[in-house]
C-alpha cells in the first residue's frame, strides 16, 4: 500500500487460485499523554494527506489508513498479521475452477446511514465498480478494481485490462457469489483490499451522481469523496469531517457497529509532513502516537518512556525508469550503469532502522518466491561509467522526480534519499535533472502516468503472495515503466499459474530472475518501519501491511 500501486498485472488468469482456495471460518490531550482525567480523543499523525474519503478511488496508504477504521472488505487479515480471516463474510470458498467465489455473509450488519448489509448490497458495489465510465476508468483512480477485476463492462480506453468480473449475485439475503472469467492469482487476497471495502447502496446512489474529471495528469475527485457527510460504510469509526486547512480527518465511534466496539470515541488523523515535527507533536503532548518514526528517534522515544513498536518487513523501495520519457532508458547499458551507480548499502545504513536490508529484487526476503540466484548490480561508479561509454550516453541528461509533503514505510526521509541518489549519479557522469512534487496527488498521477524519467516509490504488500509484488509491476505493459519485454511478462505470468505451493516458489524465483536480468529499474531496499504511541496509550496490534485497526486503541 501502497504507498503508489502502479497499473501492471491488471488480470492475471492463473490456476494458481485453486492452491490458495481457502474456506474459511482537538480534544484533550495531556503531555505524552501522562495528564489525568479521561480522555475521549486519540489523535494520531500520519506523514500524508488521505487522497479520497472513498477507498475505491486510491491506492496510497495513507487514505487506506483513515478508511480502513470505516470500511470494511468481505475478507480483512488477522490482528497483527497476514493471515486472511473473515470480514464482513464469516464464510468464504470457490469452487475447484477458481472462478466462482462464494460468501456467507455477517447478519445484523448495518452501514453508517442505517442501510442493512447484505447480499444485495454487497453486488450493488462489484455492479457500480464494473459499470463505472469516463475518468473512473483511469488507472490513476480506479488501480485497485483494474488490477484485482481487470475492465470494465465497456472499457473506453484501449489500454484498458480485459474486464475478468463476470457477475455478482445475490443467491439469498446472506449468500453473494462472485464470478470471474478466468481464475486469478489476486484471489482471494484481492477480496481484503480496502480498495474494494463495501458502502452503503444509499450512498453508492448518490457517488453515481457526480463525476471525476481530468485534466492532462491532474485528477479533479468527485465532491463525494472529498468532504464527509456522504460516504457510508460498516466499521467501528463514522468519518464526520475533513479539515483541509487544519489537515485533519475527524471520525466518531459508531453506536451501531456489530463487533467489538471502539474503545476511545473519536478518532482524529493529522496530517505532519515532517519526521521531527511528528516527534515533537508527540513529546508536546498535542498528540498520541504518530507513524514512521525516524530511526534516530526510535532509542531517544524509548529512553522517555514511549512505545515504539516496530512492524515486520513486508516493502520494497525502488527507483523506477520510464522508458517512454526518456529513450537513452531503452538501453540496457543505461539502465544497468544507473544500477551499478547508486549505493544502496550507504542508504540502508543512513537512512533506514535497524533491520533495513538493500535489496537485489523487487521483493523482500521475507516473502515466498526471493532468488538467491538473480543477476546482481553491485555499487561500482567505474562500472557505471563504462556501460554509459559503451552505449555512448557518457553526458546522459535524467530527470529524477521525487516527493514533498510525505514520508513513507519504505521512504522515511524522501528528500535525503534522493540527495544521496543524486549524488551517486553524479559521480558516475550522469547530469540529474531534480524535479520535487507534492505527494498527493501531483507526484502519485505523475508517476502513474510515466511522466518522470527516474522517480522514487515503493510497495508494501498488500496481501502475502508473490504475485502482489512482481505481479503489480511487470506481468504487463504498465505507463510507469515504459517497457515491453515479453520475456519478463510471460515469466511472471507461468508464475501465476502454478497450482502446486512448491512449484509456484520456483516459478516466482525464476520471474525474479528475468525481471533483473533485464533489468527495469532499481531495487533498493526493504525495512521495518516503526510507529510510536504515548505513555498513556494501549495500542492497536501493528501490522506488517500498516493495517492497524485504532478501534483497539484505549488509554490507560
Amino acid at each position: 500500500m501502497r504507498i503508489l500501486k502502479s497499473r501492471a498485472a491488471r488480470v492475471i488468469t492463473a490456476a494458481v487460485a485453486v492452491g490458495l482456495v481457502a474456506t474459511g471460518c482537538s480534544s484533550e490531550r495531556g503531555e505524552g499523554g501522562d495528564k489525568a482525567g479521561a480522555k475521549d480523543t486519540f489523535v494520531f499523525a500520519g506523514a500524508g494527506d488521505p487522497g479520497s474519503l472513498d477507498p475505491a478511488l486510491a491506492s496510497d496508504g495513507e487514505t487506506f489508513r483513515v478508511t480502513r477504521q470505516a470500511f470494511e472488505a468481505l475478507l480483512e487479515h488477522e490482528p497483527g498479521g497476514s493471515k486472511l480471516v473473515g470480514g464482513l463474510a464469516e464464510k468464504w470458498s470457490s469452487d475447484p475452477a477458481g472462478k466462482v467465489w462464494t460468501f456467507n455473509l455477517r447478519q445484523g450488519v448495518k452501514f453508517h446511514d442505517g442501510e442493512a448489509f447484505n447480499a444485495d448490497a454487497v453486488c450493488a458495489n462489484y455492479n457500480h465498480w464494473f459499470n463505472w465510465k469516463g475518468t473512473y476508468q483511469s488507472s490513476a483512480v480506479s488501480y485497485y478494481w483494474q488490477t484485482i477485476m481487470g475492465g470494465f463492462a465497456k472499457n473506453e480506453d484501449p489500454e484498458a485490462p480485459k474486464a475478468n468480473f463476470k457477475s455478482c449475485t445475490a443467491k439469498d439475503e446472506n449468500t453473494a457469489v462472485i464470478e470471474v472469467n478466468e481464475p486469478s492469482a489476486n484471489l482471494p487476497g484481492g477480496f481484503s483490499l480496502q480498495a474494494l471495502a463495501i458502502h452503503s447502496p444509499k450512498a453508492l446512489k448518490e457517488y453515481e451522481k457526480q463525476d471525476a474529471t481530468a485534466k492532462g495528469d491532474a485528477i479533479t475527485y468527485p465532491k463525494y469523496s472529498q468532504e464527509a457527510g456522504t460516504v457510508a460504510g460498516t466499521g467501528p469509526y463514522k468519518i464526520t469531517k475533513w479539515n483541509k486547512g487544519n489537515k485533519e480527518v475527524s471520525l466518531e465511534a459508531f453506536d451501531g457497529y456489530w463487533g467489538e466496539k471502539a474503545k476511545v470515541k473519536n478518532l482524529v488523523f493529522r496530517t505532519i509532513d515532517t519526521e521531527d515535527g511528528r516527534r515533537q507533536a508527540l513529546q508536546a503532548g498535542d498528540i498520541d502516537g504518530y507513524d514512521l518514526v525516524a530511526p534516530a528517534d526510535v532509542k531517544t522515544l524509548e529512553g522517555e518512556g514511549y512505545q515504539v513498536p516496530t512492524r515486520d518487513v513486508f516493502n520494497i523501495f525502488y527507483v523506477g525508469m520510464s522508458q517512454e520519457v526518456n529513450p537513452a532508458l531503452k538501453k540496457p547499458e543505461v539502465r544497468q550503469a544507473i544500477t551499478h551507480a547508486i549505493d544502496r548499502e550507504n542508504l540502508v545504513k543512513t537512512q533506514l532502522p535497524e533491520g533495513g536490508k538493500a535489496a537485489t529484487q523487487f521483493m523482500p526476503d521475507t516473502v515466498a518466491g526471493f532468488s538467491d540466484k538473480v543477476k546482481t548490480y553491485p555499487f561500482d561508479t567505474n562500472k557505471a561509467k563504462e556501460l554509459l561509454k559503451a552505449a555512448g550516453e557518457e553526458k546522459l541528461t535524467v530527470e529524477f522526480c521525487y516527493p514533498t509533503e510525505v514520508t513513507r514505510p519504505y521512504m522515511p526521509a524522501p528528500q535525503d534519499m534522493f540527495e544521496l541518489m543524486k549524488a551517486d549519479l553524479e559521480k558516475a557522469g550522469i547530469t540529474v535533472k531534480p524535479k520535487a512534487m507534492k505527494w498527493a496527488p501531483d507526484y502519485l498521477d505523475a508517476t502513474e502516468a510515466g511522466s518522470c524519467a527516474l522517480h522514487m516509490l515503493g510497495w508494501t504488500g498488500d496481501f502475502n503472495d508473490g504475485f502482489n509484488f512482481i505481479g503489480t509491476w511487470f506481468a504487463g505493459y504498465d505507463k510507469q515503466w515504459g517497457f515491453k519485454d515479453q520475456k519478463v511478462f510471460d515469466a511472471v505470468n507461468a508464475a501465476s499459474k502454478v497450482t502446486d505451493p512448491a512449484g509456484r516458489v520456483d516459478a516466482y524465483k525464476a520471474a525474479n530472475d528475468a525481471i533483473m536480468a533485464y533489468a527495469p529499474g532499481v531495487p533498493i531496499s526493504s525495512s521495518p518501519p516503526a510507529i510510536a504511541f504515548g505513555k498513556n496509550v494501549n495500542p492497536p496490534k501493528v501490522s506488517p501491511l500498516t493495517q492497524e485497526n485504532f478501534a483497539e486503541v484505549s488509554f490507560k
